[in-house]
């Protein structure tokens, strides 16, 4: 079973849910990974020749005096490259693919001030980190060897992957830097902590296959729509927060949620729609469909299976009679006070 189908029927926004991949993309991801990591023998020597230039440049634009026109665009991909010094020297690439090689050093790209998009997936990177560049948007490091988040603060990124690489901590991630961030994925690392990812702007963040086992300092995302979960080792569910106002989709599939009670700390989540709780300990009591309903009024999916009409009328009944039977209990605690105080005769 697939991320992309936790998601079938709800969509707040298409754009970022398309990009759960499915379990099989993930795999093959971290089989790629591992067997980089197992390679011990050296790359040959294979640097970015101007041959190589010619056959991926693409995309001829204008430059930015208007003047004069240049190739903004090149694909590199799959090409055994172990350099690309050569880049320094042109300055006006807009989009850069450099994905499937053999690179640990990503600084010439430091030139390049007018770049957009950047895909660097599947080399031997250890840090995602380079100069400010100011018109970067979308940034993609997936499947390298980087250990932290240090360095990065393009102030127009949208966009950043770094799923599928050693990163235990996140830390260095300036939200006064990262001012247009709003997609952060981090799924398939080795993080023990939500901890550093203070990002007010941010709308989706997926941590899914970490280490987590809750959720911590993310009080301050007001903005976030989106949040996966999965598959890691999260028990609790403190940590979430009014303040997270925005959250409608929350995938905590795969975790090790043992009792219902703990929903009632999702009542707190105003625009909550969609909760994922498959393959929790929790989903094997019979009645969980109906708790999280009477838990959460503003449900309106659990897992694959909306809630009908039905569901809610019962679910209301219930909150009544709970609600009714508090205030007895309530009203019958001073006369019992006062029937034990009375003097006896």
């Amino acid at each position: 079973m697939s991320d992309e189908d936790d998601l079938e029927d709800f969509e707040p926004d298409q754009d970022d849910l398309e990009r759960e991949d499915d379990e099989k993309e993930t795999e093959e991801g971290e089989d790629e990974r591992k067997e980089m990591e197992e390679f011990s023998e050296e790359w040959i020597p294979n640097p970015l020749t101007e041959d190589m230039m010619k056959e991926g440049l693409s995309l001829l634009c204008k430059t930015g005096s208007g003047l004069a026109h240049a190739y903004v665009k090149l694909e590199l991909k799959e090409r055994d490259l172990t350099d690309i010094y050569l880049l320094r020297s042109y300055i006006h690439l807009r989009y850069v693919d450099v994905s499937e090689n053999h690179l640990t050093d990503l600084s010439p790209l430091n030139y390049l001030t007018h770049l957009l998009w950047l895909k660097a997936d599947s080399n031997r990177l250890r840090s995602a980190q380079l100069n400010e560049l100011p018109y970067l948007q979308i940034a993609s490091f997936a499947y390298n060897q980087i250990t932290d988040t240090e360095g990065i603060s393009h102030p127009r990124l949208g966009s950043l992957d770094l799923k599928g690489n050693n990163i235990r901590l996140v830390t260095g991630l300036d939200p006064q830097k990262l001012i247009s961030l709003h997609t952060l994925e981090l799924r398939g690392n080795q993080l023990e902590s939500t901890l550093g990812i203070n990002l007010p702007k941010l709308k989706n963040l997926y941590l899914a296959q970490n280490m987590l086992k809750k959720v911590e300092g993310l009080e301050n995302l007001r903005n976030l729509t989106t949040l996966h979960l999965r598959d890691n080792h999260i028990e609790t569910l403190s940590g979430f927060s009014e303040e997270m106002q925005s959250l409608q989709y929350l995938n905590l599939r795969g975790n090790m949620i043992t009792s219902l009670r703990e929903l009632a700390k999702l009542r707190d989540l105003p625009k909550l729609r969609a909760l994922v709780l498959l393959d929790n300990p929790c989903t094997d009591e019979s009645n969980y469909r109906q708790e999280a309903l009477v838990q959460m009024a503003q449900l309106e999916r659990l897992d694959k299976d909306f809630y009908e009409d039905d569901d809610r009328a019962e679910a209301e009944e219930i909150r009544q009679r709970i609600k009714e039977e508090q205030e007895q209990e309530q009203e019958a605690e001073p006369e019992h006070d006062s029937e034990v105080d009375q003097p006896s005769i």
